[in-house]
């Protein structure tokens, strides 16, 4: 019994779960914030088109931003201090409740989303360093994304709270729920600080991990693989449009909103522990070091179905399609971030998450911009078409994906 405990809660491991509790903590700031920007737009007026552009923008840089960021951390070796830069600016989060200049906001919102850029090369790397030798990338990473879900849920039950305590739902209601999240917040840097003396402490990345294959470059099923990331979020159906379509149609109050968010955060939470654990448990059946990367033929697959669930004007289907949405984001959170520490070598790491979260915010930002204006158009079929175009694309691409990595295992 003791001899299982040990082996369970290694050094390793517990730093995994303190990362995690620090992404369960941002997750509370920013995505409980998530879950009502596009309404608090809506209530200050502003169009899905513009909701539709600024969330695109800011998904943009929070990626985009992450080619640079994954670069210079690679080239200085100063994780740690991208780490701490990034999560600190989830302030403006909380800062958002003390204006009601939209234009303030935006510029809030934006900074929230490059300090996401700034910290989360570096942060995958070195979570990636600890676990790929003693307890499996995917495992880690679902993990990591799990207890993040979880601040995903609670997050957004904050303003579901206030909205419900509330005689009637206002600008002041919003604001006092970006204001709660403060507490989060300085929760998050204390933690931050204990993982990184804990991890420096314990010398949990082996320096022969941090030296090895220095002179290796990234291959083929890399690009392709971003290649199939890409088109997958391209045609992927965001909260950003779910969120302004139930509210322009008054087919939810703003408390059921934000509920319906928690509730698809959770279905993330669950998602991500059962993929991230089919993920390890596919590579040591298949025997092959990228076997993981077969279980991404579900995210076209369910990405598919979002358009023509989450457009509706009938609650039940929305919910339906929430429930699939969750399972998607899991998904992507988990085996998407898992598949770059068995394609790309600890040196080059931090430049492929950055590589891929470019183009991953690429795709973001032209499905957003692109899927607001069609709705402001009143053109919910040529969403449709549009997702079920991009999803075909990446399943071809997948198809590559998998005879390549068949073919190097031979």
């Amino acid at each position: 019994m003791n001899s299982r405990s040990k082996t369970r809660f290694t050094p390793a491991v517990t730093a995994i779960i303190i990362f995690g509790i620090i992404s369960m903590l941002g997750d509370m700031v920013y995505e409980s914030a998530r879950s009502a920007n596009s309404q608090y737009f809506n209530l200050l007026g502003i169009s899905a088109a513009t909701v539709g552009l600024v969330f695109g923008i800011g998904e943009f840089l929070g990626y985009f931003l992450r080619l640079i960021a994954g670069i210079l951390s690679d080239k200085s070796g100063k994780y740690w201090l991208f780490i701490f830069l990034g999560y600190g600016m989830l302030l403006a989060v909380p800062l958002i409740g003390f204006t009601r200049n939209w234009n303030i906001i935006v510029v809030l919102i934006l900074i929230e989303r490059i300090g996401k850029s700034l910290r989360n090369p570096a942060r995958d790397t070195i979570l990636s360093g600890v676990a790929e030798n003693q307890v499996g990338v995917g495992f880690a990473f679902g993990i990591q994304e799990a207890l993040d879900q979880v601040g995903a849920f609670v997050g957004p039950l904050i303003f579901t709270l206030v909205f419900y305590l509330a005689e009637k739902n206002g600008v002041a209601q919003y604001q006092t729920g970006y204001k709660i999240l403060f507490i989060p917040f300085v929760l998050l840097i204390f933690f931050l600080f204990y993982a990184w003396r804990r991890i420096e402490r314990d010398k949990l990345i082996p320096d022969s991990t941090k030296r090895e294959f220095h002179s290796e470059h990234l291959k083929p099923v890399f690009w392709i693989y971003t290649a199939f990331t890409f088109f997958c979020t391209l045609g992927f159906v965001n909260f950003s449009l779910i969120g302004y379509h139930l509210k322009d149609n008054n087919l939810m109050s703003d408390g059921n909103i934000t509920l319906l968010y928690s509730v698809a955060m959770f279905v993330d939470a669950i998602a991500a522990l059962i993929i991230g654990k089919a993920y390890d448990h596919i590579k040591k059946r298949t025997g092959m070091e990228k076997g993981g990367l077969l279980v991404l033929v579900i995210i076209p697959i369910l990405s598919l179905l979002l358009p023509f669930l989450t457009l509706r004007n009938t609650v039940m289907p929305i919910i339906i399609g929430m429930v699939i949405f969750g399972i998607v984001i899991g998904t992507h959170e988990t085996i998407m971030r898992s598949a770059i520490a068995d394609i790309a070598p600890f040196s080059k790491r931090g430049t492929g998450y950055g590589i891929f979260n470019t183009s991953y915010g690429l795709a973001l930002l032209g499905g957003a911009a692109l899927m607001g204006w069609l709705y402001d158009l009143n053109r919910i079929g040529i969403i449709i078409v549009f997702t079920c175009a991009t999803q075909v694309i990446a399943l071809l691409l997948y198809l590559k994906m998998n005879r390549m990595v068949r073919v190097s295992n031979q």
